[in-house]
């Protein structure tokens, strides 16, 4: 599918945005492995968070869609059925990892497969420290399917080598069920929805500065839950609102965790006025309204690098193509993990940029966006990439002349309505 975006005058308005993609997913399996009728309001609308749901049904948990939004999951009380067909992640790679950690202590064989993009992304990450806690896992060259042959675990301390809250999950998730106490250290905090949404059925967990641990095994209870709205999704309105002097756009009930709200201090950083309201606390996570507006004089410019790539790492694209028009520029340093997501987004960040005429040089970990560009439509590819189609989105915005999105329908992995919600708060 492809569709035309048009150059905005402004961006105005107010979102209500759905659930958090990295909270549905979370909830959705521990839900799938707990003991009574767990019951989720404004659940992800993503097909990746659909996948988590298909995945648990398959395996023995009641999944009654109550609306678009609302969902009653009914667990298994700790223990897994066996399936004959494969488990399919779809394109989800969050469902994939996490799901396994799950599966290894179950009885019984478990194949988990994917689409393309899925089965090309690296699955090793999770085998290894998996398979030192006892887990037998076969992969097919490092990718998936994966076959997961369930057997008794148990507990390790383990220090991820690349920093990835997926991994750390999956850790996290096998551990509940493993014995001893298992301990998963990390040299930069990964975003923290798996153990939030552990102490939210139940479970106790322990966390240092650097550290996080579970001891096992443990029975997870059923929740009443509304999840907060994905602050991955608001940053592509986020930063098309900082593109326009003028602009006032407001989120309600919006995800505020302080391991994914980096986004709000990188914008601040770079200009743009962001008030928060009406703070609360939700199963430990934090939800509010937030309001942006952008500053007259325009963005200045950021170097992001370290460990807030680690934590911006879904925001990087968007951040990225909304480089050229700030005052100085954006570069990006120490992302090598955009290489390895459901596309090279490092490579078709720049590629796409250089088709809307902008200078970006590429690194194998970065880039470097120069600020003061005058960008012009073009046809983009998004490499069936959700995020690249909505990064360019919101370049377009400020191009001169139409941009044609092609591959626009892979927008629906994440976020289905998303180009409905930006012709809603685009002036043109």
């Amino acid at each position: 599918m492809e569709r035309l975006i048009q150059p905005a005058r402004n961006i105005q308005g107010s979102l209500r945005l759905p659930g958090d993609k990295s909270i549905s997913h979370r909830y959705a399996l521990l839900a799938g492995l707990a003991e009574g009728a767990t019951r989720l309001t404004n659940f992800s609308t993503g097909a990746d968070c659909a996948s988590s749901l298909a995945c648990v049904e398959a395996l023995g948990a009641q999944v009654t869609r109550k609306d678009d939004s609302s969902v009653e999951i009914t667990g298994t009380a700790g223990r897994f059925h066996s399936c004959a067909a494969p488990l399919d992640c779809g394109n989800s790679g969050s469902t994939m990892r996490m799901l396994s950690g799950l599966l290894a202590a179950q009885h019984g064989t478990f194949t988990l497969t994917g689409d393309p993009s899925l089965s090309r992304r690296p699955m090793e990450r999770i085998r290894n420290p998996l398979a030192q806690m006892g887990a037998h896992i076969d992969l097919t060259d490092g990718h998936a399917p994966i076959v997961i042959h369930g057997a008794p675990l148990t507990a390790i301390d383990y220090t991820t080598p690349i920093p990835s809250a997926q991994v750390k999950t999956a850790l996290l998730f096998a551990g509940l069920e493993a014995q001893g106490t298992t301990t998963v250290r990390e040299s930069v905090r990964t975003r923290d929805h798996g153990e939030l949404a552990l102490r939210a059925f139940g479970a106790t967990i322990d966390r240092t500065l650097d550290s996080v641990s579970i001891a096992g095994p443990q029975q997870l209870r059923a929740i009443e839950a509304t999840i907060p709205g994905d602050i991955s999704s608001a940053a592509f309105f986020l930063c098309a609102a900082a593109l326009f002097p003028g602009s006032n756009l407001i989120f309600d009930d919006l995800g505020l965790n302080p391991t994914r709200a980096t986004l709000l201090d990188v914008l601040t950083a770079l200009g743009a006025h962001i008030g928060v309201l009406n703070l609360e606390d939700k199963h430990g996570e934090l939800v509010g309204v937030v309001q942006v507006n952008a500053p007259p004089q325009g963005l200045t410019g950021t170097t992001i690098s370290g460990a807030l790539s680690a934590q911006l790492i879904d925001e990087l694209p968007v951040l990225a193509v909304i480089g050229p028009y700030t005052q100085n520029g954006i570069r990006i340093r120490d992302a090598k993990e955009l290489r390895v997501k459901e596309s090279d987004r490092i490579a078709l960040v720049a590629a796409n940029l250089r088709a809307m005429g902008a200078d970006v040089e590429e690194f194998d970990g970065g880039l470097d966006v120069p600020g003061g560009q005058t960008l012009h439509g073009a046809t983009i590819d998004s490499g069936g990439d959700h995020r690249i189609a909505m990064a360019f989105s919101v370049a377009a915005l400020r191009a001169h002349g139409d941009t044609l999105i092609r591959g626009a329908e892979s927008a629906a992995i994440s976020f289905p309505e998303f180009f409905d919600l930006l012709d809603r708060v685009a002036e043109r």
